[in-house]
């Protein structure tokens, strides 16, 4: 779960884990002026698609918390679809933490909710994990 903390120079800061498919990622928010770093990188750097960007910035638009806090994330699992998701997850989780009052309107938009859709494991005797050989009658 996520936790709020204070740091030595006073800031406070909160920490939030997403998941989502076989991507996770832990999550740190501070007060500050609005950057998003991911993997020591800056968001637009890591995720190059627009719609990711998107995804990944709807909690703290939905929050109004866009441009007063800076977000710093590690990611690591799955692709780069299932790292947004994750990220979205665990930003909703640290500012819920982080303020209180946020909780209903993200829990509304269903950012706090895990998206447990993962692949399904391959079963022995089949091709994929549902899908077997052709039947042959002779």
């Amino acid at each position: 779960m996520a936790k709020t903390l204070q740091a030595k120079n006073g800031q406070v800061y909160a920490y939030g884990t997403g998941r989502r498919k076989n991507a996770v990622a832990q999550v740190r928010v501070i007060d500050g002026e609005g950057k998003i770093l991911v993997n020591d990188k800056e968001l637009g750097e890591y995720f190059g698609l627009e719609t990711l960007k998107l995804i990944v910035r709807q909690p703290l638009v939905e929050t109004g918390m866009e441009g007063r806090v800076d977000v710093i994330a590690k990611v690591h699992g799955g692709g780069i679809s299932g790292q947004a998701g994750a990220l979205r997850h665990g930003l909703a989780r640290a500012l819920c933490e982080l303020d209180e009052s946020h909780r209903g309107v993200l829990k509304k938009s269903g950012f706090l909710t895990r998206d447990s859709r993962m692949k399904e494991r391959k079963k022995y005797g089949l091709k994929k994990a549902r899908k077997a050989s052709q039947f042959s009658k002779r």
